[in-house]
């Protein structure tokens, strides 16, 4: 299941990369937070999982 999520935000995160470029400041920024909110979800997830 962890390779499945792995893939998942792999993929997720190339998406973005080619979705960016062509977007406004403002966002840029929520992207940028919301992204690391997600991450930080998912580190708290994968520690609670161990």
């Amino acid at each position: 299941m962890r390779g499945k999520f792995i893939a998942g935000a792999i993929i997720g995160a190339a998406v973005g990369m080619m979705a960016v470029p062509g977007l406004r400041g403002s966002n840029k920024r929520r992207i940028k937070r919301a992204s690391r909110n997600l991450k930080n979800t998912a580190d708290e997830m994968t520690n609670w999982m161990k």
